[in-house]
């Protein structure tokens, strides 16, 4: 009997790893067929995050709040970041053309100026984060000369640069650990991801302190989930079973450093406290670490 339930659940589990690999592509006859499901595939398709377990105030013992910067230039950071070029399919998108292509289809309808969720903003308000048109000198003299406005400029004199994929170096992520006394242990939740990139007008400069990766949105975490869920990142050890992002970024598979916590000083940042000494901050980010950490361990000191 033990022998036959371990090969219905590793049937059971070879079945579901299919699902979520490139559909139909050993049985496709032409390239067009190659993604297309069967009935049975789209009936096993229909599942949805693991939904977060309620938490009432009162069984929280204790909270933190953090900012974590997340560098894209770490390999385990890798899957968040890639592809950043080229035509991969649907099924190989990075977050940031995740983010960007639900925010222009209208899926993800707000999005926010700070961490706070105060601002609310429109795709339009933050396009001049996201794209830079400028005139170069010639063209200013071409105006002039000519006494033509900027729309009539050729396009010789105009220089256009848009925050594409690879441009993003960091995500910033707003989280909350708490102690949930009912279940006697310590939790994180995540509430807000933003994607970092240097400033768009100042991008391609050969001065590193112009290249300070600054947040171009805030999203409220909770409210993409399910998108998240839908897209999927590349798994390096088996791309026959990818992870969604959802999955990905809240079991924490990723490595980041803490930049802020919630303090009585207006949540400041670690850099205004330790200045110009990159060693101390990082010191500093562990040790804010190790004092959550501590919280957890000493609960259950006697």
């Amino acid at each position: 009997m033990k022998l036959r339930s371990f090969l219905y659940i590793g049937l059971t589990f070879l079945a579901t790893n299919t699902m979520f690999a490139q559909a139909n592509i050993l049985n496709a006859k032409i390239p067009e067929e190659i993604g297309m499901k069967t009935e049975a595939q789209l009936l096993l398709d229909n599942d949805k995050p693991l939904e977060y377990g309620y938490v009432g105030d009162r069984d929280i013992l204790y909270s933190k709040m953090i900012w974590e910067k997340v560098v894209l230039d770490e390999r385990v950071n890798f899957p968040l970041y890639f592809p950043v070029e080229g035509n991969l399919g649907d099924d190989r998108k990075s977050l940031y053309r995740v983010l960007m292509d639900n925010i222009e289809n209208g899926m993800i309808s707000k999005i926010y100026g700070d961490s706070y969720f105060a601002e609310e903003r429109t795709l339009k308000d933050i396009e001049a984060a996201l794209r830079m048109r400028k005139i170069t000198n010639a063209g200013i003299d071409y105006m002039n000369e000519n006494g033509v406005g900027e729309d009539e400029i050729p396009e010789e004199y105009i220089i256009e640069r848009n925050i594409e994929p690879a441009d993003i170096s960091a995500y910033l992520i707003k989280g909350l650990w708490y102690f949930d006394k009912r279940q006697g242990e310590l939790k994180y939740r995540i509430l807000g991801i933003a994607p970092a990139a240097p400033d768009v007008n100042f991008i391609d400069s050969d001065d590193e302190a112009q290249k300070e990766p600054i947040p171009m949105f805030w999203i409220f975490y909770p409210e993409v989930r399910e998108i998240l869920h839908e897209a999927k990142a590349f798994n390096n050890n088996n791309s026959a079973s990818p992870i969604s992002f959802d999955h990905l970024l809240n079991s924490r598979r990723f490595g980041g450093y803490i930049y802020k916590e919630e303090n009585v000083y207006g949540d400041r940042e670690v850099t205004e406290y330790i200045a110009e000494n990159a060693l101390m901050q990082l010191l500093e980010s562990e040790r804010i670490k190790d004092k959550i950490r501590d919280f957890e361990q000493d609960m259950w000191s006697y």
